[in-house]
């Protein structure tokens, strides 16, 4: 199989809430929410906490390069990496933003302004010199960045505005759920549509806040859409490395195969 026939997944961050750097977490890494997958040629990256940082940097050096950049929400831990994300201020570069900003009347591009302006952060967005481009949907649409690339969305909550994204492209198949609440808060139902069949599902650990699906919920739900191989992500920063060696312990007995997410790791399908 070629590089062009691979589907990749990059794990660039892979913490929820805040970043937790530190000798605790060096082996599972203590960076914000970043993925990227890359489908043959064509890179897509999946929000942009802290981990964006390294991302950019790699990719800056590729340069030109173009990726297409999802949310799946607008909240401040999957968004506050843009700012150091260097390889958006290259002029040869492009990126097209994808997502559904929950606020009247405003789109994806009116949230990173506001993270991107006083008092916040002194550069404004529009100095990032490469072609930008912002896409907003409606969460339920599907999405097309490349011809032979579909991309499903869907609701994954009844409470917390959350885009959960299945990617299919070439009889491969990658679903990114990165917040589901479990109970009657979440949507069981949507979540297994999402699931359904999926080569790869990358889901949250740790409920954050008193809210969100635990690491065990996850595996049930793939074990019942039948999902091939269940990744572990979006992990408590409150727990070290040792506590998470005992979640990949724990996961690999509930169900063999099941993988706890690394900073730097790569997957392919």
């Amino acid at each position: 199989m070629t590089e062009k026939d691979c589907l990749q997944i990059q794990f660039w961050g892979v913490r929820g809430g805040i970043a937790c750097p530190g000798r605790d977490t060096m082996r599972y890494g203590g960076n914000t929410a970043c993925l990227q997958i890359t489908c043959g040629d064509h890179k897509m990256i999946f929000d942009a906490g802290t981990g964006i940082r390294a991302l950019g940097a790699a990719l800056i050096k590729q340069s030109p390069v173009s990726a297409d950049i999802f949310f799946s929400r607008t909240s401040f831990e999957r968004i506050c990496g843009i700012p150091f994300f260097a390889a958006g201020y290259h002029p040869d570069n492009a990126f097209r933003f994808w997502g559904d900003h929950k606020s009247e009347n405003e789109g994806v591009r009116d949230a990173l302004a506001q993270l991107m302006s006083d008092p916040v952060f002194p550069v404004p967005i529009d100095i990032m010199s490469a072609d930008l481009v912002f896409t907003d949907f409606d969460t339920g649409d599907t999405l097309h960045p490349t011809d032979d690339i579909t991309i499903s969305t869907m609701a994954l909550n009844k409470s917390i505005p959350v885009t959960g994204y299945r990617i299919d492209w070439r009889g491969k198949s990658v679903a990114y759920a990165s917040d589901l609440i479990h109970g009657e808060e979440g949507d069981e139902a949507a979540t297994l549509k999402l699931l359904d069949g999926a080569d790869m599902a990358i889901l949250n650990t740790a409920r954050h806040a008193g809210h969100g699906a635990t690491w065990r919920d996850g595996i049930a739900l793939c074990e019942t859409a039948g999902v091939t191989t269940c990744v572990l992500y979006h992990h408590n920063p409150d727990k070290d490395d040792d506590d998470m060696d005992a979640v990949t312990a724990e996961a690999e007995t509930r169900r063999p195969g099941t993988l706890v997410a690394r900073e730097g790791m790569v997957l392919t399908v």
